[in-house]
């Protein structure tokens, strides 16, 4: 069974910065890029709604990871704005989901082809970040997203 390592990411102190830290490095390690099968790359930090890309076929992935102990079809996601800016680019990236549990076993991972993510699927989330009262947050809806968009590495612990 996969684990994230809990150790690489004893430098941090957020939460969200250590998953981050520890979901990357899980999925450089395990995953190859799913259109031409070489090993993916890091973006550098902060780039927008991309986190690895390929380096023989340059297609982009975002990777997105959470805590949860079965399937959900909501992915929280950070900017609503430059989601959808991403999005309606000629440079979408696919996207990534990693579920883990409590003890940082991989649930579920899965990748979910750039064609199958509309700007419809992007929901503006409520909440709102209080120093920043123009940032809008947003979730990912994958309800709409047939199964066969859904392609799975890990589905139930199961590789």
């Amino acid at each position: 069974m996969n684990f994230l390592d809990p150790k690489i990411a004893n430098d941090y102190k957020s939460n969200s910065q250590r998953v981050r830290v520890m979901s990357e490095f899980w999925a450089w390690e395990n995953v190859f890029c799913p259109n031409c099968w070489e090993q993916i790359a890091h973006h550098i930090n902060n780039k927008p709604v991309a986190d690895f890309y390929c380096t023989k076929c340059s297609e982009d992935y975002e990777l997105k990871a959470w805590k949860t102990e079965s399937f959900t079809n909501t992915v929280m996601d950070g900017s609503y704005k430059t989601m959808i800016e991403r999005l309606n680019s000629s440079t979408n990236p696919n996207f990534f989901v990693l579920q883990y549990n409590k003890e940082y076993a991989v649930l579920n991972y899965l990748v979910i082809p750039k064609h199958f993510i509309r700007t419809e699927d992007i929901i503006p989330r409520k909440k709102w970040i209080p120093n920043r009262p123009n940032y809008i947050m947003c979730n990912i809806s994958m309800q709409w997203i047939p199964e066969s968009g859904k392609i799975f590495y890990v589905k139930n612990w199961e590789i």
